[in-house]
């Protein structure tokens, strides 16, 4: 498949060069063709300096030395200049598929290869085209695709009177977002969302796949009804300047970096008993299910029903206890398993609900020491807030899954939100507490198979540091009294959980 491009000039040439820095991956190979002064070094400096995100780093020409390495980058860059090379078999003797094997390879004068360049090369020929340069791209419909989601972002911030701004890698995630770092050339700097559409997955329940029956957000609708509910009530969350909800594009103020731990990941005391006061602020406001969009529909807020509760909690049945056994669990262990969730789940039917944030802990918290009381707890990553018990949100950060709290940490902020909750009157105490628990194990067995999940299926085993926290967090919620079935299945299914 081919994309041809129309470049005006050298600035044109750095800026897709820092583009396609974006669209790359660990195993990619790029071949540069192209006549003498056709741009390819000017290309592949802005590249490696826009992966290294430093402007002024010093990148020579291989001619030389035929490869230039750069190895302490987000991914690795191999720099390779074959105009020397004196035969096509030395290019093993550079280290060629060594460095392909866990970074990316950009090859000027790819011919002196001959065939040994992978089949599935990124092919670009750059040719003089009046002032400018016309290129032509080359590649499979894979590698195709991500390089035109970069291209549609570009002109999506070109749209939207963002001529000329930079982009570079900030994070991305468990799912399929991604997010970029955008300065503007006033100096502002924004968050841009990628947000590309989820390929409809295997079904898995009543012929649904998993995020239509876990009630995961597929398009950018509910995190802009949930951001302009959360300013509107008064609490800190970006605010969103510009959305494309068709190819799933935002951005989105910048709130910072600042988060809740320090530099040693370790939890700061008062930001994470504000982060809950915050929470009980939210709560008690009335609960509102439908969010109008300035300028869109109406955001129905999803109930987290039973069966999307019940689907979270199979994920240890499903992931974790094949992992950590090396078989399935047996046909009567799954039935008790289920069962025990269906007479859990029913003991939550008259506990309390609001908003439900989903993911309100560490990383989705970002410190705004600029504000005052509540609102120096910025929320991001809230589009799959649902409606349902709001002593989830509390296991949620009180049990960070990443960060390991002290218990006199976790039994303050505790005390916090039940005085607070207290100060406001209609609260029942033992039955949020129940609720607490419930919602804490659900979490927990969630998270204890999607940690498994990820390193097996999407290739990411990084999560499962997280493991051994979970695990205890999960013996933590099994200590009350309404847990006792869901305890004594994991101690007969042979679920080892240390002492809470």
């Amino acid at each position: 498949m081919t994309l041809t491009l129309i470049l005006a000039g050298e600035r044109d040439t750095i800026e897709f060069g820092e583009d396609l820095a974006l669209a790359l991956k660990p195993g990619d190979c790029v071949a540069l063709s192209g006549d003498l002064g056709a741009g390819k070094s000017t290309f592949a400096r802005a590249l490696i300096r826009a992966m290294a995100d430093e402007a002024d780093l010093d990148v020579p020409s291989p001619t030389f030395t035929l490869v230039q390495s750069y190895e302490d980058l987000r991914i690795p860059i191999a720099h390779f200049d074959l105009y020397r090379l004196g035969d096509a078999s030395e290019l093993d003797e550079l280290g060629f598929d060594e460095a392909l094997a866990s970074g990316i390879c950009l090859v000027e004068w790819p011919e002196m290869a001959g065939e040994l360049l992978p089949s599935d090369r990124i092919v670009m020929k750059l040719e003089h085209e009046g002032t400018g340069r016309r290129v032509t791209i080359t590649a499979t419909a894979p590698a195709l695709s991500r390089i035109r989601r970069v291209l549609a972002i570009r002109e999506f911030l070109t749209v939207n009177s963002y001529l000329g701004a930079s982009r570079r890698f900030l994070t991305g995630d468990a799912s399929m977002r991604a997010y970029e770092s955008v300065r503007t050339q006033a100096g502002e700097t924004l968050v841009l969302m990628d947000w590309p559409k989820r390929p409809e997955g295997p079904p898995v329940l009543d012929g649904k796949p998993y995020p239509k029956v876990a009630h995961i957000a597929e398009d950018a609708y509910p995190f802009v009804a949930i951001s302009q509910y959360l300013r509107g009530i008064g609490l800190t969350a970006p605010e969103v300047l510009h959305v494309d909800y068709d190819q799933g594009i935002l951005l989105i103020e910048n709130l910072g970096s600042e988060g809740v731990v320090d530099e040693n990941g370790r939890p700061i005391g008062d930001r994470y008993r504000e982060s809950v006061v915050c929470l009980g602020f939210m709560h008690g406001h009335a609960m509102r299910q439908d969010l109008p969009i300035e300028g869109g529909p109406i955001h129905h807020i999803p109930d987290f029903d039973p069966t999307a509760m019940k689907m979270e909690a199979r994920l240890l049945l499903d992931w974790y206890l094949p992992w950590k056994r090396g078989e399935q669990a047996s046909d009567e262990e799954r039935q008790d398993y289920l069962s025990i969730w269906d007479g859990l789940i029913g003991e939550l039917a008259d506990a309390e609900k609001n908003l439900l944030l989903r993911d309100f802990h560490s990383p989705n918290i970002i410190w705004q020491p600029q504000e005052s009381g509540v609102r120096r707890v910025g929320l991001i990553d809230f589009q799959d807030a649902m409606i349902g018990p709001t002593a989830y949100d509390l296991a949620s950060i009180v049990q960070d899954a990443r960060v390991d709290i002290p218990k006199a940490l976790a039994d303050q902020m505790m005390i916090d939100y039940l005085t607070l909750r207290r100060s406001l009157g209609d609260f029942d105490e033992a039955r949020f507490l129940k609720a607490w628990a419930i919602m804490a194990a659900q979490r927990n067995c969630k998270l204890g198979g999607l940690w498994v999940r990820l390193k097996e299926r999407d290739g990411k085993p990084q999560y499962l540091q997280h493991m051994p926290r979970t695990l205890r967090h999960l013996s933590t919620a099994l200590a009350h009294d309404a847990l006792a079935p869901l305890r004594e299945w994991c101690a007969r299914a042979g679920i080892e959980l240390p002492e809470s």
